[in-house]
Parts: C-alpha cells; sequence; structure tokens
C-alpha cells in the first residue's frame, strides 16, 4: 500500500508465533540450515533440477559452456532529494501517460487549470499509478506497441480538485465530485507504442483505451459468486458487483489477462450497526468512508444507489433490499481481458486486502500456481494451486480470438487456497483453507468458524480468520511478490512493522477479546516471543522460498536481504550508501537468457534515517551473484554490497512503484505514485522548477545508445 493511505490498525486477533520470532531462531540456526537447505534441496527438488542459488557458490552448469555470468553494468547511483527522477550515467527517463492524459478526443487535453468532471475523468488516465503490465498486440512489435494495464490505486484530493480549492467537505458531498472521484480510481487500459527515435506515447483514440472504475459492472465467479454473502439490492442473486478499489500491486496470466488486487477497499465503505465478523477483521469503519461516498445518497440524480451502496448498514428486511452485503463483494483478485475490457472477480484466491497476485513456476501437466499477500501488520502470504494442470495451448495468442476469461475459469474458480507457516528450521508449510482441513486444536475449519460443513463460500468470505484458526504465521507487511520463472525461487517484500514489539510487553488488542474463537479482534500492538533485533521494524526485508512442484504443500525458506541504514545498529545486511534502502515494496524479476535474472527492489518509505538520506528508490541485484556466508543472518551480506546496487531514485515525495522490462529488455517501466512538485516536463530528470501540479506518471527508463536496461 501507499504510504500515503496506510493505517497502523492491525487487525489479526490471532495468537500465532509471529514471523520476528521465528526470524530470531532461523538465524541462529544459519550454520546448520545452510548446509541441510542445500542437501534437503537437493533430495527434496533434484528430479526437477532446481536449488536454492544462495545456498551454494557454484554457478558451473558443467556443460562446457563459456558463457559469462550475468552482471550489472552500471554504476550505483547515490541517494537524492529533488523533484527529479535520478537514473545513471547513459540513461534516460521520459514521463509517459500522467494522470489526465486523454485517452480519447472527446474531451480535451492536459492544463494545469483542468476543471475535472466525470465524464473528463472517465476518459483519461487514472489517479495515482501503481502495479501494471504489459499485453502484445503482434509477436513482432511486443516491446514497441502493447496495451498497457494500469492500477489506480486512490485520489489526491488537494490535487484532483485544485482549481475550486478543494474538494467540498460538507456533508452531503455533490453528486458529481464524488462521481469524478469514483473514475479516478480503478484500472486504466491504454495502447502505448514506441518511435523510431525511441521516445514513446499513448495512442489516442485506440480501441483498446477503456476506464475501468469504481462503478463498473464485474462479475463473480467462483465459490462466493450466486451466494447469500453476496446478494444485495443490486444483484438479487449474488453474482455481480459494481467497480473494483484501491487496486495496489498487480499480476497477469499465462493466458494474457491482467489481474489487479483490491487492497484498502474497506475504508471506502461505513456501517452504523453491528454486522459480520469480517467487517471488524477487515477493518470496515462506523465513522464514515474514506472519501464520503456514501453522503451524496439520496441525491436527485443518483442512479441505482450508486452512492448509498457505499453505506453497509442493514436498512430492508433482508439482503436483497439492501447493502449490507456489499463489502463483501470487495477484497478479491480482479482478471480483466486487456484486449476486451471484460473484468470477473475470482473469489477462489481469498477474500482479504490483497496487495498482489504473481504467477509462479509455470510447467506443462502441473497446477497452475498464484502466490498473493495481505498487506497489513501481522498479516499472511498465501498460495492458490489450480485443480486443472497447465497446457501449453492455452497461452496467450497473440492476436488470436478466443475467450481469455472461460480459460481464467478454468483455472481459478476451482483449486485449493492455502496459506503460509514459516518454521524456525528454515521449513515451511501451506495450510489449506478448506471447510474439512483439520485445524491444530482438532476439528474441521467449517466448524471452527461456526459454518456449515461444505461451505467453502463461507471459508472464502472469512478467509483471515481461517488462516487465524489454522495456525499462519503473522508478517511484517508482505506486499510485493515475485518468481524466478527458471528456478521457480519466490521472493516477497516484508516492507516493516512499527508495531511489533519487544519481548516482554504484553499484546494489546482493538477490542476486549483475546481468544482465538473470538473472531474479529485485531491487535492493537503485536509482541515477539523472543529477543529479536527487528522489533519495531522500520526497515524491512525481502525473503526468499523454494518449492518442489506447483502441488507441493511445503517449501524451504531464507531471508534474502534486511533493509538498513548505514547509521545506526540495524542493518544486518551490511548495506552501505549505495545500496542502504528502507521498507521494500515493489519486486520484480526481469529473466534474462539462460537461467539468471534481475531482481529489481523498489521502496516506498517515510520517517527514518534512510528517508532522511535519500527518496524512494529503485534498486537492483542478480540473485545468482550473490551467497552469503554460513555465518550471515541473509543472503546478501558484508561480501556481496557491490551486486545490489541503487538505479533510480524518485522525485520528493514520491513512491516508486509498478514495473516491468519489455521483452526485448530495452525499456524498463515504471510508476511515480503521489509525488509533491513534479513532473514540469516530458524529461523525468528534470528539476521541477517552481510550483506545478502533481500528477503520478508512468516512466520510461532507457539506455542512451538502444542496448538493455540494466546490464
Amino acid at each position: 500500500m501507499s504510504k500515503e493511505i496506510e493505517t497502523h490498525e492491525l487487525l489479526n486477533q490471532s495468537t500465532n508465533e509471529p514471523f520476528s520470532s521465528v526470524l530470531d531462531r532461523r538465524l541462529k540456526r544459519r550454520d546448520v540450515m545452510r548446509g541441510s537447505l542445500q542437501i534437503a534441496a537437493a533430495t527434496m527438488l533434484g528430479g526437477f533440477g532446481l536449488s536454492l542459488a544462495g545456498c551454494s557458490d557454484d554457478d558451473d552448469d558443467n556443460d562446457g559452456s563459456t558463457k559469462q555470468p550475468l552482471t550489472l553494468g552500471f554504476d550505483a547511483i547515490l541517494g537524492s532529494k529533488t523533484d527529479a527522477i535520478v537514473v545513471p550515467p547513459g540513461y534516460t527517463a521520459q514521463i509517459l501517460i500522467p494522470w489526465g492524459t486523454a485517452l480519447n478526443d472527446s474531451i480535451s487535453g492536459w492544463s494545469e487549470s483542468l476543471a475535472f468532471t466525470p465524464t473528463i475523468q472517465e476518459n483519461s488516465v487514472g489517479m495515482h499509478h501503481d502495479g501494471m503490465y504489459h499485453f502484445p498486440l503482434a509477436e513482432d512489435t511486443a516491446s514497441s506497441n502493447f496495451i498497457l494495464a494500469l492500477n489506480n490505486e486512490y485520489i489526491d484530493q488537494a490535487a484532483l480538485w485544485e482549481p475550486q480549492g478543494g474538494p467540498t467537505t460538507t456533508s452531503p458531498r455533490p453528486a458529481d465530485e464524488v462521481r469524478t472521484e469514483i473514475n479516478a480510481h480503478g484500472v486504466t487500459l491504454v495502447e502505448v507504442k514506441k518511435a523510431s527515435d525511441g521516445s514513446w506515447s499513448h495512442v489516442e483514440n485506440s480501441p483498446y483505451n477503456r476506464r475501468i472504475t469504481s462503478a463498473t459492472e464485474i462479475g463473480l465467479a467462483g465459490p462466493v459468486a450466486g451466494s447469500d454473502y453476496v446478494i444485495t439490492k443490486y444483484s438479487t442473486d449474488g453474482t455481480k458487483t459494481r467497480g473494483t478499489n484501491n487496486n495496489c500491486a498487480a499480476g497477469y496470466t499465462p493466458w494474457g489477462t491482467y489481474l489487479t488486487c483490491e487492497e484498502n477497499w474497506p475504508g471506502y465503505f461505513v456501517k452504523t450497526a453491528s454486522r459480520y465478523n469480517d467487517d471488524d477483521r477487515l477493518g470496515i469503519e462506523s465513522s464514515g468512508g474514506r472519501y464520503g461516498w456514501e453522503t451524496a445518497a439520496g441525491d436527485g440524480s443518483e442512479v441505482n444507489d450508486e452512492f448509498g451502496r457505499f453505506d453497509a448498514t442493514p436498512s430492508g428486511a433482508t439482503a436483497a433490499d439492501d447493502y449490507r452485503n456489499e463489502p463483501r463483494t470487495f477484497g478479491y483478485i480482479v482478471e480483466i481481458d486487456p484486449y476486451t475490457g471484460e473484468a470477473m472477480k475470482r473469489t477462489h484466491l481469498g477474500r482479504f486486502r490483497h496487495e498482489g497476485c504473481w504467477p509462479g513456476k509455470l510447467v506443462e501437466g502441473e497446477p497452475v500456481v498464484f502466490y498473493s499477500s495481505h498487506d497489513s501488520r501481522n498479516e499472511y502470504i498465501y498460495k492458490f494451486v489450480s485443480d486443472a494442470v497447465w497446457s501449453a495451448s492455452d497461452a496467450n495468442n497473440v492476436g488470436g480470438t478466443y475467450d481469455r476469461m472461460a480459460i481464467g475459469s478454468k483455472y481459478m474458480d476451482e483449486g485449493t487456497l492455502y496459506v503460509a507457516k514459516f518454521n524456525a528450521d528454515g521449513t515451511g508449510e501451506w495450510l489449506p483453507l478448506t471447510p474439512d482441513a483439520e485445524t491444530p486444536a482438532g476439528g474441521t475449519l467449517a466448524a471452527a468458524l461456526g459454518l456449515a460443513a461444505d461451505d467453502l463460500a463461507g471459508v472464502i468470505i472469512n478467509t483471515c480468520d481461517a488462516a487465524d484458526i489454522m495456525g499462519a504465521t503473522p508478517m511484517d507487511r508482505p506486499e510485493w511478490g515475485a518468481v524466478d520463472p527458471a528456478s521457480g525461487d519466490v521472493y516477497m517484500t516484508l516492507t516493516n512493522n512499527s508495531k511489533r514489539t519487544a519481548e516482554g510487553v504484553a499484546a494489546t488488542y482493538t477490542n476486549s477479546g483475546t481468544d482465538i474463537d473470538d473472531l474479529g479482534v485485531g491487535y492493537a500492538t503485536a509482541p515477539v516471543n523472543a529477543p529479536n533485533p527487528r522489533a519495531d521494524n522500520e526497515n524491512g526485508q525481502i525473503i526468499r522460498w523454494q518449492e518442489g512442484t506447483a502441488s507441493s504443500t511445503t517449501f524451504e525458506w531464507e531471508i534474502f536481504v534486511f533493509g538498513g541504514a548505514v547509521t545506526g545498529n540495524d542493518n544486518p545486511s551490511g548495506l552501505t550508501e549505495l545500496n542502504q534502502f528502507a521498507s521494500p515494496d515493489g519486486l520484480f524479476y526481469d529473466q534474462r537468457d539462460g537461467e539468471e535474472g534481475i531482481l529489481w527492489v523498489e521502496t516506498d518509505n517515510g520517517g527514518n534515517a534512510v528517508a532522511d538520506y535519500t527518496n524512494d528508490q529503485l534498486l537492483a541485484v542478480v540473485p545468482s551473484s550473490v551467497s552469503g556466508n554460513s555465518n550471515s543472518p541473509s543472503v546478501v551480506d558484508q561480501q556481496d554490497q557491490s551486486n545490489l546496487k541503487r538505479f533510480a531514485v524518485g522525485p520528493n515525495g514520491c513512491e516508486i512503484t509498478g514495473i516491468f522490462t519489455t521483452p526485448d529488455k530495452t525499456a524498463l517501466f515504471i510508476n511515480v505514485q503521489h509525488p509533491g512538485n513534479w513532473p514540469s516536463s516530458s524529461d523525468a530528470t528534470a528539476v521541477t522548477s517552481g510550483t506545478v501540479r502533481p500528477r503520478a506518471s508512468t516512466v520510461v527508463i532507457q539506455k542512451a545508445d538502444g542496448g538493455q536496461v540494466g546490464v
């Protein structure tokens, strides 16, 4: 999530062992584990040609090849605190599709004084860019002409309503202001193209340009669809809803669809009466929605309760008479066909505050896997395994005419959702979230949740409580993931946890209940169980794990790198001025030729020593170039500092997010979210002179000589 809208509310009421205490014991066993992981991997994974790269210094493929190992080919840059993007010498950075860019000629283009209306915002690029991905229009132009799918996470009301001096704050809010804000959220689909001189632009009036907003009708699929849990006045059969909200990180599917993820969606709803346990567990407020959209209900222009649906207070005789269940139609992974705009919420991947969703290693004849994370303090990491096994015939056929959403149903509507438990010895387990799963206390998960024996929809609605009961490991704000498609290694950022208390400090709760059976009661603070240098974890870390096959229910894990500042004593990975970072957030694994690739790391930092030194940044490391020594708490350690490099720094006030490389690796796309006073020109590196209306933007970074980025 963006630090601009994150809350420090802790909603996990379980007493499951915190990840920090597991980590403490894990580090003490590192000498043992560095050897045993190697043996375990060789035994368990030998048939799949996989190994944990961090457990061995041997990079010899024994094939007689003289190929040189992949190395980073740029000089690490210093930190920066300016109103500009900073990139290494020999690189350029161009602004592309900032907020407010017209998608078609039905509206006028951007100006500093542009006064937004619902129509203007519906036909222009949305606000606060976040996760994104690319979808080719033809095989031979996959790196120069494609559909860009882009999340628009939330809004900056001051910038949106700058010409009128800010939003209307009195209640009720004007209907057209609310409609405009609704249309600034969601997803932007836009065709982009590279010119012969290397510059990029969007294709205005492209048939692929469209917006999916917080008002767009979207279908429900999977176990929850058609159940009593999601019946509303708008959809009395529980098969559809309106909108997707607070879309943070993203993913993609092998069959060519986009996955957008609903994260801090609870803040858009309000309830004024007691409702369901899942309301409290997920954080639906009783004091008003984030932007007060519900206050416009009853306006004479309102259509189909477009504003009233954000008030989840029961008001009718049944759920079909009001919107008590509207929040239960949110909190999912949303699949979008970028070529047609069709969208569907895939409920079987769980309901929580999804940060993102990433496909695992794809193997013919094995299930398809997706990893996802719940970005809140002391929440969990999840895995979905399809019942159907992968067939290469379902891969994206660029230019072909076929039903991608039907393929999505095949792989995403039937399967098993799991939650992760990390053990102290470097192993882990995937715990099934199914009605018949046996809980640690005995009995079935359905019974523990008070559900009917076969109520899978109920388990999904209550995903967080189900994970609590099964004994999942609470983590320090799991955010983005990335998968090495060759080895299957999975990386995930654990951004920070300012509410992790030291040993001996008793837990406090937001409500009175403290028992695991008292569902819906969240931590106010969460203690560690053993001495832990990462209590009050302000810097975060990146973990890595590996599984044998897609359907494996066990894994091996290790810490890849700790965030930390040069100053102070909380820098276990030995970071230097050229790579110190905190609050790792975005991740992207950039596969290059052969078995190697670049792991790109983005940050969303604030309020600590690293933030005093530099704005948010983008770093790069080749995982195969680092190995850690037997006494190191993480794979990246003091001997590896030259292999972890700062590549770019963003403008003042921003978060660096949303990332991918083109297939030919000559362009790196990132997003700059919520800048304070930027951009002032199409050159992203130009320092703003004076004051501008800030605009989140996509930035394209390229080598001036046209070569591959990063090497």
